[in-house]
């Protein structure tokens, strides 16, 4: 990995544990929906919710990769069944994004990813829809590269050559590094990047997958191997 010029890196359980803040707004939302809008958690528990949102992923397949799309159709469906108008997605959706965002960055974060910009291109890659500046780590990467943007949500190479291009380094050049083997790792290789497994748990690698360039227990580590390499 000496000729590594770019690092894409994912985002949720990368740099952040996402689970309990998900939960925890969903469970905000659920609240504030009961106070605003009580006729919609009369009629919908948590758990009817989510059918209505396996319902809207079955109606628009084209947009499965965009979770905003999704949970801004689903709230939309909710609220007009309910009978209310449409104009409770907006309001609902700064709720979610406000927990939503509210994330405890892992303590070697912030110093790794500083030293690693001072020598690497780093892009931001995910999945999911955080928010960069809200979260206060968007000065640590020079471009942002999301499922939304990109039209295609990992492990499809779209995302990935997306990330590429806003590296501005060759695939080859380019190192994704993330939390999970299939939708990282083996994406990111099928895509043409190095990879870097990043394993805080001590899980044991899928033996069905080629194994990745390295695995670190986190982005600390992944700064240190880096800068074992240029020497």
């Amino acid at each position: 990995m000496d000729d590594i010029r770019a690092i894409t890196i994912d985002l949720d359980d990368t740099l952040w544990e996402i689970h309990p803040v998900i939960h925890r707004a969903e469970r905000r939302l659920f609240t504030w929906l009961g106070e605003h809008y009580p006729r919609i958690t009369a009629m919908f528990s948590p758990e009817a919710m989510l059918e209505v949102r396996k319902r809207v992923v079955l109606d628009h397949p084209d947009q499965c990769h965009d979770y905003t799309y999704l949970r801004r159709t689903v709230l939309g469906r909710l609220g007009i069944a309910a009978g209310y108008d449409a104009g409770l997605v907006d309001d609902a959706m700064a709720v979610f994004d406000e927990v939503r965002n509210d994330v405890e960055i892992f303590p070697e974060v912030r110093p790794a990813l500083e030293a690693l910009r001072r020598d690497y291109v780093l892009i931001a890659v995910t999945n999911g829809n955080a928010n960069l500046r809200v979260i206060g780590i968007h000065d640590l990467f020079h471009d942002f590269v999301s499922a939304r943007t990109a039209g295609a949500a990992k492990p499809a190479r779209q995302i990935f050559d997306a990330a590429v291009r806003a590296g501005g380094a060759a695939a080859h050049q380019t190192l994704h590094v993330g939390d999970h083997p299939q939708i990282d790792v083996n994406g990111a290789r099928d895509a043409g990047l190095k990879t870097v497994w990043v394993n805080r748990n001590g899980r044991n690698w899928p033996g069905e997958l080629p194994r990745p360039d390295g695995i670190v227990a986190d982005i600390g580590e992944l700064s240190e191997m880096l800068e074992a390499v240029k020497k």
